[in-house]
This record gives structure tokens, C-alpha cells and sequence, in this order.
């Protein structure tokens, strides 16, 4: 998996949309998925970051992306609905979701987390996640091969001590993974699975290890295999898994 190598076409006529695509593991798997034919929907809050890989998606002349200011923090049902409806009058179907946008929210004891920031991230990493693949799921549907890919973190699969919401929502993430995985299981070409990234070279990464030399973490690009896999076809049949990306 790790040392998989993508064809240059993998991804020809496949529509991928990224949440998160502005900066870090986002950014480089829209590039990546570009790289391999793909048209990409870059969603995020930030307009200008979104621009920026939109921009060098177009230098490279890979298909034209589509940049989709979105801010999941705050977004209410009936956006969610509005944006399915755009994607399906603009692209017909969808082929790829990756979830990547999440916070990482205060490590912190449980018993010093308030409940805000508590909220805050669940909003973020889950409900929003939520709310998009049900509402994105009917168009995935449409698909001859869709791959939904859930980002998972280590400590969503074993609880750490002072990663309490980011913890607990990454849980929720794998929780969420393994239901989709099930209702989905042969009764349509939808697929879905997670990638734990593991230390990566982002700004989260340092938010969470301010002590750590970033230089002794690979930058993102080089995780991008198992993104890869898990997006074009050689990955047909997989489904319910949590892979590791290192």
C-alpha cells in the first residue's frame, strides 16, 4: 500500500470533491487526484487558500478544479441540501469524498475541556461530516465506482489521555466509517474507509506537537498512495477498513 504506485490516468473522468483542500493533507491529495485525471471540488472556509491549489491545479493543466467556499463550522442543514443540489446540476454524480477537514480543539484533561470547545470540535469532525455524506451519498450512488475515504487519527482508534474531543471525535469518525461500510456492502458501488495519515508535516501537526522538529515528519505528499488507491479502481471491493497512510 505504501509503495503503491497510481497510473497517470487512474482517475480520468472521476469527480472528487476534498473538504479541507486549502492547505496540508487536503491540498496535496486535490494535487494528487488532479495529477491523475480528476476533476476536483476543493471545499473549505478559506476562499484564498482554495484559490491558491486551484491555481496551481490549472499551471500544472491538469482538469479545471472548482473551488467551493464552504464553512462546515457553521453550516446549517438546508446548505448542505443546496450544495448537494449545485453539485448535481453542475457534475451529475460525485466518485470520491474524502473527509479531511477537522480541528484538533485544546488537549486538555476531560475534566478541564469545556464544553464549548467540546461542542466545537464534534461540529467540525463529525456532525458536518455527517451531514455530508448523507446528503452527498445519493450522488455517489450515481457512480459506477465511489470511494468515500474517512480521515482517522491513532488516537481514534486506541484513547489517549489529553486528546479528549479530537480523540473522541476521531472514534466517532471510525464509528461512522464502519456503519456507511455495512449499509453499503454490496448493495451498491459505494465503498467506504479510513486512512489514519500518522505524523505528517502540517500545521495541525505542529498546533499539536509545538516541541516536535517538523523536519522529522514526511511532508504530505509523500503519504499520498494510500489516498490514491483508495480513490481509483485497484481498490474495488475494499470497504469497512482502517488502513494506515505510513
Amino acid at each position: 500500500m505504501y509503495d503503491y504506485s497510481a497510473r497517470p490516468d487512474l482517475l480520468q473522468g472521476r469527480v472528487i470533491l476534498v473538504t479541507g483542500a486549502g492547505r496540508g493533507i487536503g491540498a496535496a491529495a486535490a494535487k494528487a487526484f488532479a495529477a491523475h485525471g480528476a476533476t476536483v471540488l476543493l471545499l473549505g472556509k478559506t476562499e484564498e487558500s482554495l484559490s491558491r491549489v486551484y491555481d496551481e491545479i490549472e499551471a500544472a493543466g491538469h482538469p479545471q478544479a472548482a473551488v467551493i467556499p464552504f464553512n462546515l463550522e457553521t453550516a446549517l442543514p438546508h446548505q448542505y441540501d443546496e450544495l448537494a443540489a449545485m453539485l448535481e446540476g453542475e457534475f451529475g454524480k460525485i466518485d470520491g469524498l474524502l473527509h479531511n477537514a477537522s480541528i484538533v480543539g485544546p488537549r486538555t484533561p476531560l475534566e478541564q475541556l469545556s464544553g464549548d470547545n467540546f461542542m466545537r470540535v464534534m461540529q467540525i469532525n463529525v456532525n458536518a461530516m455527517f451531514m455530508l455524506t448523507s446528503t452527498l451519498l445519493p450522488l455517489l450512488k450515481l457512480s459506477d465506482d465511489a470511494s468515500v475515504v474517512f480521515t482517522s487519527s491513532s488516537v481514534g482508534r486506541k484513547g489517549r489521555a489529553y486528546w479528549g474531543a479530537y480523540g473522541v471525535s476521531k472514534f466517532a469518525t471510525e464509528g461512522l466509517m464502519q456503519t456507511l461500510a455495512d449499509e453499503v456492502d454490496s448493495i451498491s458501488n459505494v465503498r467506504a474507509n479510513s486512512v489514519n495519515p500518522g505524523a505528517t508535516r502540517t500545521d495541525m501537526r505542529a498546533q499539536a506537537y509545538p516541541g516536535e522538529n517538523p523536519a522529522s515528519n514526511p511532508l504530505p505528499e509523500a503519504i499520498m498512495p494510500v489516498y490514491l488507491y483508495l480513490m481509483g479502481p485497484d481498490s474495488q471491493g475494499v470497504n469497512g477498513q482502517a488502513l494506515d497512510a505510513q
